[in-house]
């Protein structure tokens, strides 16, 4: 069965390989770097001293959408009059705020 792959396709297999994994580990290497820069810098490792994290339910948003993440919805789901057609509902991890106080920096303020 693998008599017929070529070195190209081989090639092409190994570089997406690569390509999926750093796709998949790019959101870590992120926040390692910029943690590592928010220390340097002498700012809060978490939230880079602006004291609010952004909820990781809604991602900020404070409102979720009801259908889900991977819903199939054509591409039409704002109207002629600019209303959403989808329905959200509101956040309750954060309570439709969108963030929570850093818990690095509220540590430092209450002692």
């Amino acid at each position: 069965m693998l008599e017929h792959i070529t070195a190209s396709e081989v090639a092409g297999y190994g570089v997406g390989a690569l390509l999926l994994c750093a796709t998949i580990s790019a959101p870590k290497i992120d926040s390692f770097i910029s943690a590592s820069q928010r220390s340097s810098l002498g700012m809060c490792k978490k939230c880079g001293d602006l004291r609010l994290i952004a909820c990781s339910n809604c991602k900020g948003s404070g409102s979720l959408r009801q259908d889900g993440i991977f819903s199939l919805i054509p591409s039409d789901e704002v109207s002629f009059l600019g209303k959403s057609k989808m329905s959200s509902l509101s956040c309750n991890k954060c309570r439709a705020r969108g963030n929570f106080p850093c818990p690095e920096c509220s540590k430092v303020s209450s002692t």
